[in-house]
């Protein structure tokens, strides 16, 4: 089960165990890259060369974070050992562009045959919900540290539409059995909230946000009315490929400035001990604990906690 560190050093910690981890599971520390006689860096020159043929010495210390120096002493290597050479651009005689010679095409394409061949071997020992999970994770770690790509991927919020409760269904029950184990009494109980929500609809005491990214939903949220004084807080979920980028926290602020101006004087949820992500989104968002039951529900014995939220300090 997921631990969250709390502290700076505990987080410090623990992404570098997971560095350490990684580079077991993909071999970088061994003698030579893939069992060839290339290092890391030499591997990563060959397999640039091979995407694109013309590149400088600068384009490549640039694309891969080196020294120039370092790189410039592999280049020289390869050059000794027939595996790369250079030409003037046509542009500007000044300038050298890299290219790989037909010996170093032939070490490229055995690097590259033993590297997806080493790949292929990690994914067949995983089921296939095994191999999605970690994908998505995979993108997940791309998306939140290519800072980049956050700006060209914003995400938009608005109102629920005809259709869009099928997919709230639908993903829950699938992310939730692929993530949790949970059974299909959970995309049960999701089946009945969304009903009831839509049999019920009261505009002016409940609503529903539906997020959007690249013209696809990649999360939702509910605020349903429980009393005239409290409101729940229902149904939050954010697709794996769209986490670490402050969806559900922004998801969950929306629901407290709606049911602020909607006049109610507390908004409650009901979750569960093992969604630690969620809860720490609810406890930075002012949520507090408010109590804790154990029940055997979804397939699983669970403890299920409610939060609560004084709307009137917020």
């Amino acid at each position: 089960m997921f631990i969250l560190e709390n502290t700076h050093e505990e987080r410090i910690a623990a992404v570098r165990r997971f560095n350490r981890f990684y580079t077991r599971q993909i071999g970088v520390l061994r003698e030579g890259l893939l069992h060839s006689p290339f290092s890391l860096t030499e591997g990563r020159i060959i397999y640039e060369l091979a995407q694109s043929s013309g590149l400088t010495a600068t384009d490549l210390c640039r694309e891969l974070v080196s020294d120039a120096g370092y790189v410039s002493r592999i280049l020289a290597r390869f050059e000794q050992q027939g595996l790369v050479e250079k030409t003037r651009a046509e542009q500007d005689g000044r300038q050298r562009l890299l290219h790989l010679t037909t010996e170093g095409r032939h070490a490229f394409s055995i690097i590259d045959r033993r590297s997806r061949d080493e790949i292929d071997q990690l994914l067949s020992e995983l089921g296939e919900d095994d191999q999605q999970r970690l994908l998505e994770a995979m993108h997940t770690i791309e998306g939140i540290l290519d800072k980049g790509n956050k700006h060209l991927e914003p995400f938009i919020l608005r109102p629920h539409e005809p259709g869009d409760m099928g997919w709230v269904i639908h993903r829950h029950g699938v992310l939730y059995a692929r993530e949790y184990g949970w059974n299909e009494e959970f995309e049960a109980l999701v089946a009945q909230v969304a009903a009831d929500f839509l049999k019920n609809y009261d505009p002016a005491r409940e609503r529903c946000w539906i997020a959007e990214m690249d013209g696809e939903i990649v999360g939702s949220v509910f605020v349903v009315q429980s009393s005239e004084t409290a409101a729940k807080l229902r149904l939050l979920l954010v697709e794996p490929r769209a986490r670490g980028m402050g969806l559900g926290a922004r998801l969950v602020r929306e629901c407290i400035r709606f049911a602020k101006r909607a006049g109610y004087q507390k908004l409650v949820l009901w979750t569960n001990s093992v969604l630690q992500e969620a809860r720490h989104i609810y406890q930075k968002s002012g949520f507090t604990l408010a109590a804790r039951e154990e029940h055997h529900s979804f397939g699983h014995d669970l403890v299920g906690e409610t939060w609560e939220l004084d709307l009137n300090r917020v």
